[in-house]
């Protein structure tokens, strides 16, 4: 009996642990106005590209499945950036974002030296 109590109240603090919490230190902090390497008040491009690529690029965009992105504009032109957005490259599909929002990220990314 005990044990099936134990873990009747470990099982609800985890749950609970799980859903609760809510970090609003990432909220409150300043955006850097100098190359900002977060998608922090960064406007739409910076909307988009969450939405879309920070899955595999993170929201930081120090890469995880993709490659990092935070001087990516260093390498690329937004002319290139767009065409692998666009056509996808290596592991990325082509396709993810198209036309406006392409260009709209690519120039955001590109801005990232």
């Amino acid at each position: 009996m005990k044990m099936k109590w134990l873990a009747l109240v470990l099982g609800t603090s985890l749950a609970l642990a799980a859903c609760g919490g809510n970090d609003d230190a990432a909220d409150k902090e300043p955006a850097s106005e100098n190359n900002e390497t977060t998608t922090a008040g960064a406007g739409d491009a910076a909307k988009i590209y969450e939405n879309k690529c920070s899955s595999c690029h993170a929201v930081n965009l120090e890469g995880g499945v993709g490659p990092n992105l935070t001087k990516v504009g260093s390498k690329l032109s937004k002319a290139d950036i767009e065409k692998v957005i666009e056509n996808g490259q290596g592991g990325m599909p082509k396709g993810i974002l198209q036309g406006k929002e392409a260009s709209m990220v690519a120039e955001w990314l590109a801005g990232h030296r």
